[in-house]
C-alpha cells in the first residue's frame, strides 16, 4: 500500500492582549504574509468563528450577560469556544490548514478567571473540556499600556467619524485594564514554552516586521523566508 504523501504540519496561532492594542490589525497581517508563502490559512476571533459562538459573542459583549457575574460569563465563552474547536479549528488543523485566531482560552483566564475572580478550578475544567487537546502552538501577546491604548482608539475612532462606544469589556475602568494587562503579562510568564510577548508601542509595520520574525524563526517550513 502507497504511503500517504508527507504533509506540512498545520499551526494554531493566537493573539491576545488588552483592549486596543491592535490584534485583528496584525491578524489580517499575518494571514496575508502566509497566504504570500503558499501557506493554507484560515482567520477567526473569540468569541466566535462559527455561527453558534457568534450569536454568544453578540449576548455577551452588549452587557446582556453582565447581570450572571464573571463565572456564568466564563461558562458562556466555554460553549463558544467549544463549538468553535470542534467545528472550525479541529477540522482545519486536521485537513493541514493553518488556524490563526484574535484570542482564544487564554482571554478567558484573563478577563473572567484573574480579573473576574472565577475560581481556577471552573477555568481549568471548562478549558479542558472546549479545548480538547487544541492548545496553540504559539500565542503572541500583544502588550500597551492601557492608556495609551485607549488614546489610539480614540483618534481612530475620531479620524473615521464614528462614535466612539464601548462593548462590555471597553467600558471597564483604567485601572480594572491596567490589572488585565498584568494578569496576560503573567500567563505568559508561566507559559513561556507557547506565549511570547511583543511590545504594540511601535508602529504597525514594526510589529509586522516583529511577529513574521518570530513565526519565521518559530517554524522550520518558513526559516529564511523575510517580508516582501
Amino acid at each position: 500500500m502507497l504511503e500517504a504523501p508527507n504533509r506540512r504540519p498545520a499551526r494554531f496561532i493566537t493573539f491576545e492582549g488588552g483592549e486596543g492594542v491592535g490584534k485583528s490589525t496584525q491578524v489580517r497581517r499575518l494571514l496575508n504574509n502566509l497566504g504570500r508563502e503558499g501557506i493554507d490559512v484560515v482567520r477567526t476571533r473569540e468569541p466566535g468563528g462559527t455561527p453558534k459562538a457568534e450569536a454568544i459573542r453578540s449576548f455577551i459583549l452588549q452587557g446582556r450577560s453582565e447581570v450572571w457575574g464573571a463565572g456564568a460569563e466564563a461558562v458562556l465563552f466555554a460553549a463558544a469556544r467549544l463549538d468553535h474547536v470542534t467545528q472550525l479549528i479541529a477540522p482545519n488543523l486536521t485537513k493541514g490548514t493553518w488556524v490563526i485566531s484574535d484570542r482564544f482560552c487564554d482571554s478567558t483566564r484573563a478577563y473572567q478567571g484573574l480579573t473576574g475572580g472565577v475560581d481556577d478550578r471552573l477555568i481549568n475544567a471548562l478549558e479542558d473540556l472546549a479545548l480538547d487537546g487544541h492548545n496553540p502552538d504559539l500565542t503572541i501577546l500583544l502588550d500597551m499600556d492601557p492608556e495609551t491604548a485607549f488614546r489610539r482608539v480614540e483618534q481612530r475612532t475620531i479620524e473615521d467619524g464614528l462614535q466612539l462606544t464601548g462593548d462590555r469589556f471597553e467600558k471597564e475602568e483604567l485601572e480594572w485594564h491596567k490589572v488585565l494587562r498584568a494578569n496576560f503579562l503573567d500567563i505568559a510568564r508561566n507559559n513561556p514554552d507557547r506565549c511570547v510577548v511583543i511590545s504594540a508601542e511601535q508602529s504597525e509595520e514594526a510589529l509586522e516586521s516583529a511577529i513574521w520574525s518570530l513565526i519565521t524563526s518559530r517554524f522550520p517550513e518558513l526559516q529564511g523566508r523575510s517580508l516582501a
